[in-house]
């Protein structure tokens, strides 16, 4: 290879060292077509991911629309996001038998109701919270993300799968990229 040339699985390696939200790329031998989609170019994103507790969620379809969750600082839960992507009609289902039987009358975070709604829209304010459903914090989500923004919040979350190999009470936020 040429100075100018690294494997694909370097040049990921190097776009998450800098935490860089991706790469875009093309083939070699394309040319620049204008106004024509070709499969000669991909874009591929580098999410960052972490466990995080599930604190409530909004119901909806299949049981919720979106599941809130949350982190450990001290003795206080944090609220972070709303998560509404990175399911299906069954994953839906599963995530709803485990945490319809925890709902709680109370509230667990320290930093809601918002005071405004966010740029990004991941805001919980008193409105907003009237939607929701609060659950006892003991389930752990495996959550995908862009990055975390200003104002301690997650952009462009995914769920990724459930954790029952964790102890909701040690989900802290990760210092790595954060």
């Amino acid at each position: 290879m040429s100075a100018c040339e690294v494997s694909a699985s370097q040049m990921l390696s190097a776009v998450g060292e800098q935490k860089l939200e991706g790469v875009v790329a093309k083939r070699r031998d394309s040319t620049y077509q204008p106004g024509k989609r070709t499969g000669a170019w991909a874009k591929y994103r580098v999410n960052r991911g972490q466990e995080l507790v599930i604190g409530g969620y909004i119901p909806g379809p299949y049981g919720f629309d979106s599941l809130i969750v949350d982190y450990h600082r001290g003795d206080d839960l944090v609220y972070v996001a709303r998560v509404r992507n990175g399911f299906v009609p069954a994953s839906r289902r599963q995530v709803f038998a485990k945490i319809r039987g925890l709902v709680s009358a109370n509230m667990p975070f320290a930093n809601l109701p918002d005071e405004k709604e966010s740029r990004w829209g991941d805001s919980l304010t008193a409105e907003k919270m009237k939607q929701c459903v609060w659950l006892v914090p003991k389930i752990v989500a495996q959550i995908e993300f862009l990055e975390w923004t200003a104002g301690d919040r997650l952009r462009h979350s995914t769920f990724g799968g459930l954790r029952d190999d964790k102890d909701p009470r040690m989900v802290v936020k990760e210092q790595v990229g954060g």
